[in-house]
């Protein structure tokens, strides 16, 4: 369960009966996963985002007012919506029962209450630069626990999938920035692809440096017998679908955010009323 926001940070409304039943079936193995505190920590996440986004595009205005904007952007109702579609749909016709019989076992709710406290712990510069520190010191001295780090993300290619949503996230948020009214740009397609390419190199050294972290201080209290246990389950096939489906509901919902981001910062910019 990871998830990398982007550095440069519409879901199918559907009836409310199809809602109600995506949100049903899946919700057992969101409660399982915690996702409700893993979204809220994204928005925190989010808000501050949208602090480091101003000193940078707009220094000197009104911060209080972008602030609100940001708030109503990263709004956890809707964040969760799209997570429980998307996961709905996306799982459709994989049989969850054994992923929810895992995440509420004694591990498997240590394992989530060890992802989640990890998360919230990033949310401190600080803690994220030590991490980062610490596990490129087990690297440099080859560690063994490296080593079942490294694994476990290749089989998931956490690396490579949240290299591919940060692109795409900031893709969108150029779509949104081209498409904010009353600001003169021009910005063809190919240049917004050009532009998060050249990016690309940047993105995956900082992706992989918090992968490796975060992992790192995640899942540093278990054994390797449980961490193994763990990556275990992550290679069953209710496993890989379980993967597949949490990246592509938030991509949804990253691009989504990025693209309201891009929008408003637009008209920020342009001095138009948000």
């Amino acid at each position: 369960m990871l998830y990398v926001q982007s550095a440069l940070m519409v879901c199918i409304l559907l009836a409310s009966s199809a809602t109600v039943h995506a949100q049903t079936r899946v919700q057992p193995l969101l409660d399982a996963l915690d996702m409700g505190s893993l979204i809220q920590i994204m928005r925190e996440e989010g808000v501050e985002y949208g602090d480091e986004l101003a000193l940078e595009m707009f220094p000197g205005r009104d911060g209080a007012t972008w602030r609100d904007q940001v708030s109503q952007i990263y709004d956890v109702d809707k964040m969760s919506e799209t997570i429980s579609t998307g996961m709905d749909a996306e799982l459709a016709d994989t049989d969850i029962a054994p992923l929810v019989a895992f995440f509420t076992s004694d591990l498997g709710r240590q394992i989530v209450v060890l992802e989640v406290s990890a998360r919230r712990a990033f949310l401190e510069s600080a803690v994220e630069d030590a991490a980062t520190d610490q596990v490129m010191q087990l690297q440099d001295d080859n560690d063994p626990r490296f080593g079942l780090i490294e694994k476990f993300s290749a089989a998931s290619d956490l690396i490579d999938t949240n290299v591919v949503g940060a692109m795409n996230a900031n893709y969108a948020f150029y779509q949104g920035l081209a498409a904010g009214a009353g600001l003169d740009l021009d910005l063809s397609e190919e240049q917004m692809l050009s532009d998060v390419w050249e990016q690309e190199p940047e993105i995956r050294q900082s992706t992989t440096e918090w992968v490796y972290g975060y992992l790192n201080m995640a899942y540093q209290p278990l054994s390797e017998a449980e961490l193994t246990a763990y990556l275990d389950l992550t290679m069953t096939p209710e496993g890989k679908d379980m993967t597949r489906a949490l990246f592509v509901s938030f991509d949804e919902m990253f691009i989504n955010i990025s693209k309201a981001l891009g929008f408003a910062a637009s008209q920020f910019m342009s001095g138009q009323d948000l």
